[in-house]
């Protein structure tokens, strides 16, 4: 069987960037690639890395899980579940911690960004927590990752963990590869497009929720940066915030960047702007509709529920043959 398995953490309400990045293109490759099983999960052990609200996790957990339904993905084929229900993903991760060497965590890109952001509290789970990333991609044998450009080295990691145990153990985890979008794959801040769009970074107006009033959401598209050209052009360089945006409407009408500029030819950033925020709001809206329906019934939760238990058996299977490579136990 050939899985597709992503995650994502409930640490906040996902950003248009996380739809336009990674939401939309899961609802493409369900459809595109419908000879695989699609695995998607809540990553709620991952956000416990850092200090959360038990309240506002629990809610954002559903959220999460109601969002990716709402952005596109079919209950048909789709096993959707919560990573802090199958514990097989912290007995795998604690495999790959012996496995992992210091120096390879100590490299990782984003436990360094933490590390220079914050002098204390640092707990042992922010470093160690890309083992547990590759247990969640190596328990299921997932043949491929969708994944961003800051995530490369995450997955090379899961790769490379893959290899050395099949290297020392014989032959038990497939080697999972990346599938990372080409459109819309890293949408920027609307108020400083030289970073990416984050629900961390301090402040929202470069950052467009999926649950903002729509009003919000159109004013933040008219309020975003540009420069002082005057032209509607793709030039990430010299135009990056003009860029974003392009990058923002190709990806919802899957203009090309070519089309948008003989659209906008001869027309200055107001015209450019309020057909982009109606652009936007409209692909919100029509989300957050999805969202109400299912935050509000029990469907939810029953594919919660189900896919829990689909999750369980692949996991439950695939832990007892690793164990027993391992000498683990009695038989």
């Amino acid at each position: 069987m050939n899985i597709i398995l992503s995650g994502v953490k409930p640490t906040g309400i996902p950003t248009l960037g996380n739809y336009l990045g990674a939401f939309k293109s899961f609802a493409k490759m369900q459809k595109e690639m419908s000879d695989y099983e699609i695995f998607m999960f809540v990553a709620d052990m991952h956000a416990i890395t850092v200090p959360q609200n038990p309240q506002e996790l629990r809610k954002n957990i559903k959220n999460v899980a109601a969002l990716y339904l709402a952005c596109g993905l079919s209950p048909e084929n789709l096993t959707l579940f919560l990573q802090s229900e199958i514990s097989e993903h912290l007995e795998l991760g604690y495999v790959m911690q012996s496995l992992c060497y210091m120096g390879e965590l100590e490299r990782m890109t984003q436990f360094k960004d933490k590390m220079a952001k914050q002098e204390t509290s640092i707990t042992s789970a922010l470093f160690t927590y890309p083992a547990l990333m590759a247990a969640d991609i190596l328990l299921y044998d997932a043949k491929y990752v969708p994944i961003g450009d800051d995530q490369k080295q995450h997955l090379e990691l899961a790769r490379d963990l893959a290899v050395r145990f099949n290297n020392r153990f014989g032959e038990t985890f497939t080697v999972p590869e990346g599938i990372i979008t080409k459109t819309g794959a890293r949408i920027m801040d609307l108020q400083n497009p030289t970073k990416k769009m984050s629900k961390s970074v301090d402040g929202d107006k470069g950052c467009i929720y999926l649950l903002d009033p729509i009003n919000v959401v159109k004013k933040k598209i008219k309020s975003a940066v540009t420069d002082n050209f005057a032209k509607v052009h793709y030039d990430v360089e010299n135009q990056p915030g003009v860029s974003n945006l392009m990058t923002i409407y190709s990806a919802i009408t899957e203009m090309s960047y070519d089309e948008i500029e003989a659209k906008y030819a001869g027309k200055g950033y107001g015209d450019f702007k309020s057909d982009l925020a109606e652009i936007v709001g409209d692909e919100v809206s029509k989300i957050q509709e999805k969202y109400n329906y299912y935050i509000n019934t029990k469907e939810l939760d029953e594919l919660l529920n189900k896919g829990r238990d689909k999750a369980k058996v692949f996991a439950q299977r695939k832990l007892k043959k690793i164990y027993h490579k391992l000498g683990l136990g009695r038989y």
